[in-house]
């Protein structure tokens, strides 16, 4: 659940959280454009239907035409008007954004690196640590309660890693690259307010990347039905100063390294 004090007027528009990531005013452009031809189709074709029922009832006793279907100019204008949006919502927006946003990502020594494993029915947060390079995992390793992603301490790489289950925290202004998997099966990793909406694929790891524009805590969330625990599956999305992040995760290093041995979560 979002916590409450996340829950503000202000962090809401006309019907979608306020965005927070710096293509999130694109994605609800395309959003306010595409219902907005649903709206004028809806009473265009509504309007249409009222005047056929009309021109053509029963009472107007109208003799059956056999001579084929008489030429309209108004159902040919709106089947137009609908080719044309159509046209630009993949030409001129879909097609462009998508292509830079899955070829333009950060370079990886200037993002802040997460991996995230979902199962039935948690989000597991995985950090690299300072020397920024993940550790191996193992299914054969993976203990819910003490190493719920299979961690394998024996790799130096692992031996600063970071794991939490449910609580992600990233630093403001600066990209975030995510590699996205899943232990059991296919799960959908949502962040509303970044407009990040990816499916999380067992066997498959999917790269994808943000940048976030302001601070605040809000929702990690399951947009797969997943199971009879899909409706708990969430989790606390924390956006903070990098002074606060480093903080956060001197922190964890200190609870889950007490003694420099490597992870114990």
């Amino acid at each position: 659940m979002m916590p409450a004090d996340s829950l503000k007027a202000g962090d809401y528009g006309l019907w979608l959280p306020k965005g927070a990531s710096t293509f999130a005013p694109d994605i609800d452009h395309i959003m306010v454009i595409v219902h907005a031809l649903m709206i004028f189709m809806f009473v265009a074709w509504g309007v249409f239907m009222v005047y056929a029922l009309i021109r053509f009832r029963k009472g107007a006793n109208r003799p059956v035409v056999y001579s084929g279907y008489p030429r309209r100019s108004i159902p040919v204008m709106l089947v137009g008007i609908v080719v044309f949006f159509d046209y630009y919502l993949l030409i001129g927006h879909d097609i462009p954004f998508w292509t830079d946003y899955r070829t333009h990502f950060p370079p990886e020594d200037t993002a802040t690196l997460i991996e995230v494993v979902g199962q039935q029915f948690a989000w597991n947060i995985h950090y690299p640590g300072p020397d920024r390079k993940f550790g191996r995992t193992n299914p054969n390793l993976v203990d819910e309660v003490t190493n719920p992603i299979g961690l394998n301490r024996d790799d130096p790489n692992a031996q600063d890693d970071l794991v939490s289950v449910g609580n992600l925290h990233i630093p403001v202004e600066k990209p975030v690259i995510v590699y996205l998997t899943s232990k059991d099966m296919i799960h959908s990793f949502s962040l509303p307010v970044m407009r990040i909406k990816q499916d999380a694929i067992p066997g498959t790891v999917m790269k994808i990347w943000f940048i976030p524009t302001r601070t605040g805590e809000f929702q990690i969330a399951c947009a797969q039905l997943c199971g009879e625990g899909h409706y708990r599956m969430s989790g606390i999305f924390v956006v903070e100063t990098q002074a606060q992040f480093d903080a956060w995760m001197a922190e964890q290093q200190a609870a889950q390294h007490p003694s420099g041995e490597g992870p114990i979560f």
